[in-house]
């Protein structure tokens, strides 16, 4: 955890999601996995995205995956992200399946490619939340 206030915008947890957050917590990256047809799904969500089940339960998963598709953002969103740019926004297609729009975080954006192989690395930006993002890493 940063020892600085953190002043980038934060998630708002709701009952839909507060199974993700808690599991990020504790450094573990849990999705829905629906029990009607055996799908994970992301982003959470009442009903399975793939069958419209709501017979679902939340798993861990192993948080490693590949690059599907990213973006350089070079200019920041705002003045709290000057100091992050160059930084990438990625997809990234879980090994489970389901795809997570994050950052990746990397010490040369220019090295990216799609396809690369990826684990999740967890940020802890305050107390109460922690943030998954991912690395590349060798495949």
């Amino acid at each position: 955890m940063t020892s600085t206030t953190y002043e980038k915008p934060l998630p708002i947890i709701d009952p839909g999601t507060k199974p993700f957050w808690d599991a990020a917590k504790e450094h573990r990256l849990s999705i829905p996995h629906c029990k009607a047809c055996g799908k994970h799904h992301f982003y959470p969500r009442e009903l399975c995205p793939h069958c419209h089940s709501d017979d679902l339960e939340w798993t861990d998963v192993s948080g490693k995956g590949e690059v599907y598709s990213f973006t350089i953002a070079r200019k920041p969103a705002g003045p709290v992200f000057a100091a992050d740019v160059p930084y990438i926004i990625a997809m990234i297609k879980l090994d489970e399946g389901p795809r997570m729009l994050t950052n990746l975080v990397v010490s040369d954006v220019e090295t990216v490619q799609i396809g690369d192989r990826v684990a999740v690395k967890f940020d802890d930006v305050t107390e109460d939340i922690t943030l998954p993002k991912f690395t590349v890493v060798e495949a």
